[in-house]
């Protein structure tokens, strides 16, 4: 059977790819070059995780495990291979809903076994979510899909919520891993396909 740390390994490396694709087929839409596509990937990709750790005083991810870059140089050679400037699909944002899972349970449990607060951890969780996704659409110059639809934040910030909460039950650690990420998925999945957005000011 496969031991948790595997697992979690497994999992930052597709959420890696997932958040890498989307960025480079963001960039590719937007008639960017080949460094520009590698760079909006590795940022997409990597400054969630990067930022989490700063404000944990740790080394990013990407310098203790450099294999990350291995899932950002496949998202990089896909884009290009495929030559599409098309605009993020279904199917693409269904993996880039997966990469998000990942990486707000990953940045909660991460900062919850460093000790920190229970609601530090949460909102640490959500930065490891939604920031790499900011500074991509930030840097291709579109409108960033978190300050206007798809309920983005919330979903990563209640899935954050639910995993310190069931932690606090020191329960199998894999148990508040699962349901925290159904919740993100849940959440993001249902405002994509209703369409749901946070109030806004008319």
């Amino acid at each position: 059977m496969m031991q948790w740390s595997s697992l979690v390994t497994v999992c930052d490396l597709i959420a890696t790819f997932a958040f890498a694709t989307v960025g480079a087929r963001v960039a590719a839409s937007k008639g960017m070059d080949f460094g520009g596509i590698a760079l909006i990937a590795g940022v997409s990709s990597l400054a969630g995780g990067t930022f989490r750790n700063l404000f944990l005083l740790q080394k990013p991810a990407w310098v203790q495990n450099p294999w990350l870059f291995t899932a950002v140089l496949a998202a990089f050679l896909i884009t290009i291979i495929q030559q599409s400037a098309e605009p993020v699909g279904r199917f693409l944002l269904s993996l880039d809903t997966f990469g998000l899972a990942v990486a707000t349970v990953s940045s909660t449990e991460f900062a919850l076994r460093l000790h920190t607060n229970a609601a530090i951890a949460a909102v640490l969780g959500l930065i490891g979510g939604v920031a790499g996704g900011l500074l991509r659409d930030v840097l291709a110059q579109v409108e960033p899909v978190l300050l206007h639809r798809e309920t983005i934040g919330t979903s990563c910030l209640a899935g954050a919520a639910v995993f310190v909460g069931l932690s606090e039950l020191h329960i199998n650690r894999a148990i508040p891993a699962v349901v925290g990420g159904l919740v993100v998925v849940a959440i993001r999945e249902l405002s994509i396909h209703f369409k749901w957005n946070l109030p806004k000011i008319s």
